[in-house]
């Protein structure tokens, strides 16, 4: 597998996104695509990933936007059906590169309907932390977070 900052307008982005935004539509009720705007992958200590099989094949992809100082925040992760490990070697991606940003942390959201989600990131050391941003309030959401070593 192969990792791999690119922009998400790109044709394999847009595939990925889509289908990404498809999943969540019929988990929570709701794409998700009102919380990411594929500019947020363009300001400095962003970026947008993509996994490849090694024939090149799609397999998944993830972003990192800034939040507030020294904390990330983990967007539009994204493993396709039937992929062993996919997901798992985006969120290291993503930490390390976070990591190289000067980021101390990193927060994301999830619905708590996405349990498949919960317990993955709960699994790789996130834990619940409060709601924040416009997810303050919001029952449906859970709020996850983690140092970084």
């Amino acid at each position: 597998m192969q990792i791999a900052a690119c922009d998400p307008d790109s044709a394999d982005g847009r595939v990925l996104l889509e289908e990404l935004s498809a999943t969540l539509a019929g988990i929570t009720g709701s794409s998700g695509k009102a919380s990411f705007s594929n500019d947020d992958a363009r300001v400095p200590r962003s970026l947008f990933a993509v996994a490849r099989a090694a024939d090149g094949a799609l397999l998944g992809c993830g972003a990192l936007r800034p939040l507030d100082g020294d904390v990330g925040e983990v967007k539009r992760m994204f493993a396709r059906p039937g992929t062993q490990g996919v997901g798992s070697a985006l969120l290291a991606y993503l930490e390390r590169e976070a990591a190289g940003f000067g980021y101390r942390a990193l927060w994301l959201e999830t619905r708590r309907v996405n349990t498949r989600a919960v317990g993955f990131y709960l699994k790789h050391g996130y834990a619940e932390i409060p709601n924040y941003g416009k997810y303050i309030g919001r029952p449906e959401a859970i709020c996850l977070g983690k140092t970084l070593p």
